[in-house]
């Protein structure tokens, strides 16, 4: 008797939560280990963030031609090699013996994660109807927000109590596991419109965009000034310009632009991008205010922030429930209404401020959030064809990235236009509280900008994801479906 093959549901549902786990969680984790790296390798602090570049620019080389990579040769095989590139290169991490080695092997785990979450939330919007998505997304928000917010947690605990090395090594078993059970479950799927490699598309994409995320990592503490940066920054957005111009006279391009049309897809994307910037900045800034103002170690900063993500778990359970009645627009708009007051809040916290009231308004700004994440992973590939989703997947994780990289590098800008750090007599850095007064209120101000964004959703265009799931008739009342089918 040959055995029933497993629902291909809870087969992407599981390789896909493992892929985004591993990729969130390696967001965070790696800088709470910079200090340390500094001190192992003998590296000035101002260069050791390379390890953090070299995966940022690697990630932003590979993420355009994701899409056309899964199309073409199947989503399957290109996430179970993205899957065991980011597995390896993550043993390698771990094993480097020098600074030099390091920055290649994080090259390397940055093209393997281009490829996941692209890949990844393809397989997912083509397994899954729109009517299932709400209900998709109540378990899909855990690996999306645990990876960053438990990060700082998880680095601090291994670098403490064990060694830096194991921040990459946590994620071998996750990525064995993962790369075994798609292997022998996952099927595999091919798009028969792919077309043939569009060369020119990939060399602008896989050179702009790098260029734009190196200027945003490093224009910060560099200075937007410095030739370096400024060089990137011109040259990335005008090779991005020239991009979009090729992209939309090219019959087969690698990045289909022209999704972007489509107002329900374009409207989400803009919103989840802004929404990003204001969230990854806040991300950023809590825990620099904490350990560099207050004192505080990477640990009780991490469990400080934590919050958030809890206020994430608690909310998008209700969320979920309210989406069919409410629908994408108004939950989004009032959820960063409520993110944006509480990132203004912020503002009121001082040098000796309670630990409890940063957790409180982490704990509000998670609430607030949830009724972004979900709304925007139910309704922003509900008009999206299946044929097209692996392209439309690509430019999502585009513009979600450079929201996140907008976020952190104009709150680190804000902060820089403060002046130097000043010493207290403890010896703490201490930047002009004013400083991350206005980092604080720069956040709102994105939140409320994707709120107005938010406004613009049009929820009729989502109504398949607003569906409920239809009740099931008791099996001793097997007539009463034959007369309501009549």
């Amino acid at each position: 008797m040959s055995r029933r093959p497993l629902d291909q549901k809870i087969v992407v549902a599981i390789v896909f939560v493992c892929g985004m786990l591993m990729s969130s969680i390696d967001s965070t984790v790696v800088n709470v280990a910079l200090a340390t790296l500094s001190r192992q390798f003998n590296v000035r602090p101002s260069a050791i963030d390379a390890v953090v570049v070299g995966y940022l620019v690697s990630l932003a080389v590979v993420i355009p031609a994701s899409g056309w990579l899964g199309d073409r040769f199947g989503t399957k095989r290109i996430y179970l090699l993205a899957l065991a590139l980011f597995t390896a290169a993550s043993a390698l991490c771990g094993l480097a013996g020098g600074f030099n080695q390091l920055v290649i092997f994080r090259v390397l785990q940055g093209a393997g994660g281009g490829m996941l979450t692209p890949v990844g939330t393809a397989m997912l919007y083509r397994t899954f109807p729109p009517k299932e998505r709400v209900q998709l997304s109540r378990i899909l928000i855990f690996p999306r927000i645990l990876g960053p917010a438990g990060g700082p947690v998880l680095g601090g605990l291994l670098v403490s109590q064990l060694s830096w090395r194991w921040i990459f090594y946590v994620n071998l078993p996750i990525g064995i596991i993962a790369f075994l059970f798609g292997l022998l479950f996952l099927h595999e799927h091919r798009e028969p419109t792919s077309g043939g490699f569009d060369l020119p598309g990939f060399l602008l994409a896989g050179t702009g965009f790098p260029l734009v995320m190196y200027a945003l990592s490093e224009g910060p503490s560099r200075g937007w000034v410095a030739p370096d940066i400024l060089i990137a920054a011109v040259g990335g957005f005008l090779l991005i310009a020239i991009f979009v111009a090729v992209e939309l006279r090219v019959r087969q391009p690698m990045v289909h632009l022209r999704l972007m049309s489509d107002r329900l897809f374009n409207t989400t994307n803009l919103v989840t991008m802004f929404s990003s910037a204001g969230f990854s900045g806040i991300l950023f800034l809590v825990p620099l205010f904490l350990q560099e103002a207050r004192g505080a170690s990477a640990l009780s900063s991490g469990l400080t922030t934590f919050p958030e993500a809890l206020g994430v778990l608690v909310s998008s359970q209700l969320v979920a429930r309210l989406y069919p009645t409410i629908g994408p627009r108004r939950l989004m708009a009032g959820g960063l209404v409520g993110v944006a007051t509480a990132m203004a809040l912020l503002c009121t916290i001082r040098i000796d401020s309670s630990p409890w009231l940063v957790r409180l308004l982490m704990f509000l700004i998670g609430i607030g959030m949830a009724y972004v994440f979900i709304p925007a992973q139910a309704a922003g590939f509900a008009t999206i064809s299946r044929a097209a989703t692996g392209q439309a997947s690509t430019l999502s994780n585009v513009q979600r990235q450079l929201g996140a990289a907008l976020g952190v590098a104009l709150l680190s800008s804000v902060l820089a236009a403060f002046g130097p750090i000043q010493r207290s007599v403890a010896g703490l850095a201490q930047p002009h509280v004013a400083a991350y007064r206005a980092g604080f209120l720069a956040a709102a101000a994105l939140a409320i900008i994707a709120a107005l964004i938010a406004l613009r959703v049009p929820d009729r265009d989502a109504a398949d994801t607003m569906r409920p799931r239809p009740a099931k008739v008791p099996a001793e009342m097997p007539g009463k479906a034959l007369v309501e089918g009549d």
